[in-house]
């Protein structure tokens, strides 16, 4: 049975761990941190089977020349050379298996133009978005375009709606601050607000969510919503769903 685990680094990263409970061999998706993920597996008695990379930001990669030092694990992620380290650089379509299980590579430009996110099918289907899907809302487009972007939630949103969405940030109070502002009307949004309230009081992860609560609370994902449009007009063109997402994106950067 595959179990992930979140691994805290810096102030609001998470460093997914994945591991078999039949292995000692563990992976990890985007360590920006060595130390972290250093400390949970001499505590626990891993080692480090494997690495997933979304995307070359530091904070998704900064730990990666000393895991690889000290493990020499299995190192996936994007085709750039910008970083360095990996072994196999992989693209849209690609599939690699990871802990006994496949996994489907997406290419999801719109934060980063090399982002790719991570899944896979089962009960339940995994997704590791990086820093493209968060729960309720999205990454900011540092690189991409406005169209990349959209096209790529848009590509997520098909995923089945069980699928657990393992994002790299704990962002999600902030972000359903600015979904009751852009989706003022959602009761889905409401309920989310105090679940997440809650979880973060205890001090636990509000991560992984689902794809299919995501569809109800995230307003990247409800670009064609009358009731966001209507809020989004003061802020920019409705007119298009594309139009819409560029309005909202503007909007919750300034937010």
């Amino acid at each position: 049975m595959l179990s992930v685990t979140p691994i805290p680094a810096f102030s609001d990263n998470y460093i997914w761990l994945l591991r078999q409970d039949t292995s000692q061999a563990v992976c990890v998706v985007d360590p920006g941190d060595a130390t972290p993920v250093i400390e949970w597996l001499e505590r626990e008695g891993l080692e480090l089977g494997a690495v997933l990379i979304t995307h070359h930001h530091p904070d998704h990669t900064g730990g990666l020349r000393e895991l690889i030092t000290r493990y020499s694990p299995r190192v996936i992620g994007p085709a750039n050379p910008a970083i360095d380290g990996i072994d196999e650089r992989v693209g849209d379509g690609d599939e690699v298996r990871v802990m006994g299980r496949l996994f489907e590579v997406f290419a999801l430009p719109g934060h980063t133009l090399d982002h790719i996110g991570f899944f896979t099918a089962g009960i339940p289907p995994l997704l590791f978005s990086g820093d493209v899907l968060f729960s309720g809302g999205c990454g900011r487009l540092f690189e991409g375009s406005p169209e990349q972007m959209h096209e790529s939630l848009s590509r997520l949103a098909t995923l089945p709606e069980e699928t657990l969405v393992f994002a790299a940030h704990e962002y999600t109070q902030a972000n359903l601050a600015f979904a009751r502002a852009a989706d003022p009307d959602n009761a889905d949004v409401q309920t989310a607000q105090e679940e997440c309230r809650r979880a973060r009081e205890l001090d636990r992860p509000t991560l992984p969510s689902t794809l299919g609560r995501e569809r109800r609370i995230n307003p990247f994902l409800r670009c064609d919503s009358a009731g966001i449009r209507q809020a989004a007009a003061a802020h920019g063109d409705t007119d298009t769903s594309l139009a819409t997402f560029t309005t909202l994106r503007a909007w919750k950067d300034d937010f």
